[in-house]
């Protein structure tokens, strides 16, 4: 899930057959319908995608099996077409990671590779290069990523087993490229979906809850990296996990997901404002 362009782009995933999609489908706000884009090259699931200058990257992804993909793609909207770009390096492919933006760089840390990994690299979208980063402090996949100014949070997240999640929240400099540790997020989880919006970022749902029969949570936390503080918020109307999210003006929109914990994919469309 990326905004672009005052557009939200749904990318892959899994429908309701449990069979991977290579659609990218695309909700416009302001006139309140659905269009869709051209499609992935192939069919993938758990990608990690961002929008930088105008351009929507996906760079790394999960394939047949869950096998990790070294996929790395760019789509333009004025010419609606995908177009290759540096492959991860050998060694570093991954999706379910968690992603974050800031400048003209793309952040993607841990994810899914066999296990959960603490890889952790910028790709360069000026240069088409990528480069390798101090690892994160613990390896983790289906985590959430989200950037306020220079810095990269890194929230949440497991280690390969739904129910191995976390509630750990880590900071990276990209000033001074140095990790720190930040309070920890009061529900701990994976699979959330979460965007940045102002200067907060907002987390979820997710999955891995041993209380409800769902296995799917419904709590909606948000994260204030000036004072390091949560502040807990109106559940999800309809909890879902494995789903992602993105802010336009000042709104969390959360489509699509599954309502059970590992599958279940619903075409819940939902837009919260915190």
């Amino acid at each position: 899930m990326v905004a672009l362009g005052g557009k939200l782009y749904v990318i892959g995933g899994f429908d309701a057959k449990t069979e991977m999609s290579a659609a990218v489908e695309v909700f416009d706000p302001g006139a309140g319908t659905w269009s869709t884009a051209a499609p992935l090259p192939n069919a993938l699931h758990h990608a990690n995608a961002a929008a930088v200058d105008g351009k929507l990257y996906v760079v790394g992804a999960l394939g047949a099996s869950f096998r990790a993909l070294s996929i790395s793609i760019a789509y333009d909207p004025a010419t609606n077409a995908w177009t290759p770009r540096a492959s991860l390096p050998l060694g570093a492919e991954r999706g379910a990671s968690g992603v974050a933006v800031v400048g003209t760089k793309i952040y993607v840390a841990g994810g899914l590779r066999g296990g959960a990994v603490a890889l952790f690299s910028a790709y360069d979208t000026t240069t088409d290069t990528w480069e390798d980063l101090p690892a994160i402090p613990a390896p983790s996949d289906h985590l959430v990523a989200g950037a306020v100014g220079t810095t990269v949070y890194l929230i949440g997240g497991r280690q390969a087993v739904i129910t191995s999640h976390t509630a750990r929240v880590d900071a990276y400099d990209t000033l001074t490229r140095r990790w720190s540790t930040r309070a920890p997020m009061p529900t701990s989880r994976g699979g959330a979906a979460a965007a940045v919006v102002g200067a907060r970022v907002v987390v979820a749902g997710g999955e891995g809850d041993t209380s409800r029969p769902s296995g799917v949570f419904d709590q909606v936390e948000s994260y204030e990296p000036a004072t390091d503080r949560w502040t807990q918020l109106a559940p999800m109307r309809s909890p879902r996990h494995g789903t992602g999210a993105a802010a336009i003006g000042g709104k969390m929109y959360v489509p699509g997901g599954a309502d059970q914990q590992a599958f279940g994919a619903v075409a819940t469309f939902e837009v919260f404002t915190p």
